[in-house]
Protein backbone atom coordinates (compact mmCIF):
# COMPACT_ATOMS: atom_id res chain seq x y z
CA UNK A 1 0.00 0.00 0.00
CA UNK A 2 1.81 4.00 -1.17
CA UNK A 3 2.09 5.03 2.42
CA UNK A 4 0.72 8.75 1.98
CA UNK A 5 2.71 11.67 3.46
CA UNK A 6 1.30 15.10 4.39
CA UNK A 7 3.67 18.15 4.89
CA UNK A 8 3.00 20.14 7.99
CA UNK A 9 2.61 23.76 6.65
CA UNK A 10 3.27 26.40 9.22
CA UNK A 11 1.82 29.92 9.12
CA UNK A 12 3.45 32.93 10.81
CA UNK A 13 1.23 35.92 11.41
CA UNK A 14 2.94 39.04 11.53
CA UNK A 15 1.98 42.11 12.73
CA UNK A 16 2.75 45.93 11.58
CA UNK A 17 4.14 48.14 14.17
CA UNK A 18 4.32 52.01 13.03
CA UNK A 19 6.31 53.59 15.44
CA UNK A 20 5.82 57.38 15.10
CA UNK A 21 8.00 59.80 16.71
CA UNK A 22 5.80 62.39 17.67
CA UNK A 23 7.10 65.55 19.13
CA UNK A 24 5.65 67.63 21.83
CA UNK A 25 4.56 71.20 20.67
CA UNK A 26 3.41 74.52 22.53
CA UNK A 27 0.35 75.31 22.18
CA UNK A 28 -3.23 75.21 22.60
CA UNK A 29 -3.16 73.10 18.90
CA UNK A 30 -0.85 70.20 20.23
CA UNK A 31 -3.51 67.64 21.90
CA UNK A 32 -5.52 68.49 18.57
CA UNK A 33 -3.01 67.57 16.29
CA UNK A 34 -1.94 64.29 18.62
CA UNK A 35 -5.16 62.95 17.85
CA UNK A 36 -5.04 63.31 14.35
CA UNK A 37 -1.87 61.68 13.76
CA UNK A 38 -3.55 58.69 16.14
CA UNK A 39 -6.50 58.51 13.76
CA UNK A 40 -4.74 58.12 10.44
CA UNK A 41 -2.62 55.56 11.77
CA UNK A 42 -5.06 53.02 13.57
CA UNK A 43 -7.38 53.24 10.37
CA UNK A 44 -4.90 51.18 7.86
CA UNK A 45 -4.14 48.97 10.86
CA UNK A 46 -7.25 47.87 11.50
CA UNK A 47 -7.75 46.76 8.03
CA UNK A 48 -4.10 45.08 7.82
CA UNK A 49 -5.00 42.94 10.67
CA UNK A 50 -8.40 41.60 8.82
CA UNK A 51 -7.10 40.81 5.78
CA UNK A 52 -4.58 38.64 7.94
CA UNK A 53 -7.26 37.28 9.67
CA UNK A 54 -9.29 36.24 6.14
CA UNK A 55 -6.14 35.00 4.60
CA UNK A 56 -5.15 32.97 7.77
CA UNK A 57 -8.55 31.05 8.17
CA UNK A 58 -8.91 30.73 4.49
CA UNK A 59 -5.12 28.84 4.77
CA UNK A 60 -6.27 26.50 7.80
CA UNK A 61 -9.94 25.62 6.16
CA UNK A 62 -7.83 23.99 2.64
CA UNK A 63 -5.30 22.49 4.83
CA UNK A 64 -7.96 20.66 7.21
CA UNK A 65 -9.90 20.01 3.87
CA UNK A 66 -6.76 18.39 2.40
CA UNK A 67 -6.00 16.40 5.95
CA UNK A 68 -9.63 14.96 5.67
CA UNK A 69 -9.54 13.48 2.08
CA UNK A 70 -6.44 12.21 2.47
CA UNK A 71 -7.59 10.25 5.77
CA UNK A 72 -10.53 9.11 3.98
CA UNK A 73 -7.69 7.57 1.38
CA UNK A 74 -5.87 5.80 4.32
CA UNK A 75 -9.12 4.68 5.52
CA UNK A 76 -11.18 3.37 2.20
CA UNK A 77 -8.03 2.76 -0.34
CA UNK A 78 -7.57 -0.03 -1.95
CA UNK A 79 -4.54 -1.56 -3.17
CA UNK A 80 -3.91 -4.36 -5.94
CA UNK A 81 -5.21 -7.57 -4.29
CA UNK A 82 -8.69 -6.91 -3.04
CA UNK A 83 -11.29 -8.97 -0.95
CA UNK A 84 -14.35 -9.55 -2.73
CA UNK A 85 -17.75 -10.68 -1.16
CA UNK A 86 -21.16 -11.02 -3.16
CA UNK A 87 -23.64 -12.14 -0.58
CA UNK A 88 -28.24 -12.04 -0.25
CA UNK A 89 -31.17 -13.98 1.22
CA UNK A 90 -32.36 -16.33 -1.35
CA UNK A 91 -35.41 -14.56 -2.24
CA UNK A 92 -33.25 -11.21 -2.24
CA UNK A 93 -30.76 -9.19 -4.18
CA UNK A 94 -27.06 -9.70 -5.00
CA UNK A 95 -24.58 -7.38 -2.45
CA UNK A 96 -21.32 -6.88 -3.70
CA UNK A 97 -18.69 -5.88 -1.29
CA UNK A 98 -14.86 -5.33 -1.71
CA UNK A 99 -12.15 -4.77 1.42
CA UNK A 100 -8.72 -4.27 1.55
CA UNK A 101 -8.64 -6.56 4.19
CA UNK A 102 -11.47 -8.63 6.08
CA UNK A 103 -11.48 -6.94 8.86
CA UNK A 104 -11.85 -3.12 7.73
CA UNK A 105 -14.30 -0.86 6.25
CA UNK A 106 -15.80 -1.99 3.13
CA UNK A 107 -14.79 0.24 0.04
CA UNK A 108 -17.45 -0.22 -2.08
CA UNK A 109 -20.78 -1.87 -1.15
CA UNK A 110 -23.41 -1.92 -4.09
CA UNK A 111 -26.84 -3.82 -3.99
CA UNK A 112 -27.81 -5.08 -7.58
CA UNK A 113 -31.62 -5.54 -8.69
CA UNK A 114 -30.66 -9.09 -9.83
CA UNK A 115 -31.44 -11.74 -7.56
CA UNK A 116 -29.02 -13.41 -6.07
CA UNK A 117 -30.34 -17.07 -7.09
CA UNK A 118 -29.99 -15.70 -11.00
CA UNK A 119 -26.50 -14.86 -10.21
CA UNK A 120 -25.53 -18.39 -8.76
CA UNK A 121 -27.53 -19.98 -11.82
CA UNK A 122 -25.02 -17.78 -14.39
CA UNK A 123 -22.01 -18.86 -12.48
CA UNK A 124 -22.80 -22.22 -12.68
CA UNK A 125 -23.12 -22.30 -16.02
CA UNK A 126 -19.61 -20.31 -17.42
CA UNK A 127 -17.55 -17.53 -17.01
CA UNK A 128 -19.81 -14.23 -15.49
CA UNK A 129 -18.62 -10.95 -16.97
CA UNK A 130 -20.64 -7.81 -14.55
CA UNK A 131 -20.49 -4.70 -15.75
CA UNK A 132 -21.62 -1.32 -13.93
CA UNK A 133 -21.77 1.83 -16.05
CA UNK A 134 -22.50 5.51 -14.92
CA UNK A 135 -22.50 8.67 -16.70
CA UNK A 136 -19.99 11.62 -16.10
CA UNK A 137 -21.37 14.64 -14.34
CA UNK A 138 -21.21 17.41 -17.60
CA UNK A 139 -21.81 20.58 -14.85
CA UNK A 140 -18.33 19.47 -13.48
CA UNK A 141 -17.02 18.58 -17.13
CA UNK A 142 -17.57 22.01 -18.48
CA UNK A 143 -15.58 23.92 -15.21
CA UNK A 144 -12.90 21.66 -15.06
CA UNK A 145 -13.17 20.60 -11.77
CA UNK A 146 -12.77 17.28 -9.97
CA UNK A 147 -14.48 14.42 -10.07
CA UNK A 148 -15.45 12.30 -7.41
CA UNK A 149 -14.08 8.54 -7.24
CA UNK A 150 -15.44 5.83 -9.07
CA UNK A 151 -16.26 4.29 -5.83
CA UNK A 152 -18.14 6.74 -4.69
CA UNK A 153 -20.84 6.66 -7.19
CA UNK A 154 -23.96 6.32 -6.24
CA UNK A 155 -26.04 4.76 -9.13
CA UNK A 156 -25.13 2.49 -11.67
CA UNK A 157 -26.61 0.69 -14.76
CA UNK A 158 -26.47 -3.08 -14.61
CA UNK A 159 -25.38 -5.67 -17.62
CA UNK A 160 -24.62 -9.67 -16.80
CA UNK A 161 -22.79 -10.75 -19.99
CA UNK A 162 -23.70 -8.22 -22.29
CA UNK A 163 -27.44 -8.03 -20.91
CA UNK A 164 -29.35 -5.67 -19.21
CA UNK A 165 -30.24 -5.92 -16.11
CA UNK A 166 -31.94 -2.99 -13.74
CA UNK A 167 -30.00 -1.25 -11.25
CA UNK A 168 -27.60 -1.27 -8.96
CA UNK A 169 -26.80 1.31 -6.07
CA UNK A 170 -24.03 2.43 -3.20
CA UNK A 171 -25.30 1.38 0.60
CA UNK A 172 -23.64 1.99 3.66
CA UNK A 173 -22.36 -0.97 5.35
CA UNK A 174 -25.40 -1.10 8.34
CA UNK A 175 -25.52 -3.73 10.80
CA UNK A 176 -27.15 -6.84 8.71
CA UNK A 177 -24.49 -6.05 6.74
CA UNK A 178 -21.69 -6.23 9.40
CA UNK A 179 -23.09 -9.48 10.83
CA UNK A 180 -22.63 -11.27 7.40
CA UNK A 181 -18.97 -9.52 6.80
CA UNK A 182 -18.10 -11.28 10.42
CA UNK A 183 -19.35 -13.84 9.69
CA UNK A 184 -17.65 -14.74 6.91
CA UNK A 185 -14.21 -12.90 8.04
CA UNK A 186 -12.28 -16.18 8.64
CA UNK A 187 -13.21 -17.53 5.35
CA UNK A 188 -10.46 -16.77 2.50
CA UNK A 189 -12.15 -18.18 -0.20
CA UNK A 190 -15.27 -20.15 -0.25
CA UNK A 191 -19.38 -20.11 -0.63
CA UNK A 192 -21.92 -21.48 1.21
CA UNK A 193 -25.07 -20.84 3.53
CA UNK A 194 -25.66 -18.65 6.67
CA UNK A 195 -28.05 -19.93 8.60
CA UNK A 196 -31.03 -17.98 9.27
CA UNK A 197 -31.51 -16.43 12.87
CA UNK A 198 -34.77 -17.48 13.35
CA UNK A 199 -36.10 -20.72 14.86
CA UNK A 200 -36.22 -23.64 12.75
CA UNK A 201 -39.39 -25.37 13.64
CA UNK A 202 -41.49 -26.80 11.30
CA UNK A 203 -44.12 -24.41 10.62
CA UNK A 204 -42.01 -22.03 9.45
CA UNK A 205 -38.83 -24.02 7.95
CA UNK A 206 -40.24 -22.67 4.95
CA UNK A 207 -39.75 -18.61 6.04
CA UNK A 208 -36.31 -20.21 7.29
CA UNK A 209 -35.19 -21.37 4.36
CA UNK A 210 -35.49 -18.28 2.50
CA UNK A 211 -33.67 -16.03 5.00
CA UNK A 212 -30.68 -18.02 5.13
CA UNK A 213 -28.00 -15.82 3.54
CA UNK A 214 -26.44 -16.75 -0.32
CA UNK A 215 -22.29 -16.49 -0.19
CA UNK A 216 -19.44 -16.33 -2.21
CA UNK A 217 -15.66 -15.28 -0.98
CA UNK A 218 -12.81 -14.90 -2.76
CA UNK A 219 -9.94 -12.50 -3.52
CA UNK A 220 -10.15 -9.97 -6.37
CA UNK A 221 -7.46 -8.63 -8.85
CA UNK A 222 -7.79 -4.65 -8.93
CA UNK A 223 -6.81 -3.25 -12.05
CA UNK A 224 -7.04 0.78 -12.28
CA UNK A 225 -7.23 1.91 -16.11
CA UNK A 226 -7.65 5.50 -15.55
CA UNK A 227 -9.81 7.67 -13.57
CA UNK A 228 -13.20 6.22 -15.11
CA UNK A 229 -12.50 2.72 -15.50
CA UNK A 230 -11.49 -0.10 -12.94
CA UNK A 231 -11.74 -4.00 -12.88
CA UNK A 232 -11.64 -6.12 -10.69
CA UNK A 233 -10.75 -9.76 -11.65
CA UNK A 234 -11.76 -13.18 -9.18
CA UNK A 235 -7.89 -15.21 -8.40
CA UNK A 236 -8.58 -18.80 -9.18
CA UNK A 237 -6.07 -20.79 -6.24
CA UNK A 238 -5.08 -22.96 -9.52
CA UNK A 239 -4.26 -20.25 -11.43
CA UNK A 240 -5.48 -21.96 -14.55
CA UNK A 241 -7.89 -20.62 -17.03
CA UNK A 242 -10.13 -17.39 -17.03
CA UNK A 243 -11.15 -15.80 -13.87
CA UNK A 244 -14.92 -17.21 -12.72
CA UNK A 245 -16.13 -13.90 -12.01
CA UNK A 246 -15.15 -10.67 -13.44
CA UNK A 247 -16.92 -6.56 -12.60
CA UNK A 248 -16.38 -3.52 -14.83
CA UNK A 249 -16.33 -0.11 -13.66
CA UNK A 250 -16.86 2.36 -15.94
CA UNK A 251 -17.54 6.10 -16.41
CA UNK A 252 -18.74 7.30 -19.69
Amino acid sequence: MAKISLDKKHFHWSNKVSNEDEEEQEGSNSLHTHFQKNQQTELPSSLTRKKLQTITIARVRSVLTAMNKNRANLLHGLGPRVVGTLFGSRKGHVHFVFQKTPTSQPAFLIELQTPISGLVKEMASGLVRIALECDKEDDKIKKGGNLKKILDEPIWRTYCNGKKCGFAMKRECGEKEWKVLKAVEPISMGAGVLPSEKASDHEHESLVHEDEIMYMRAKFERVVGSRDSEAFYMMNPDSNGAPELSIYLLRI
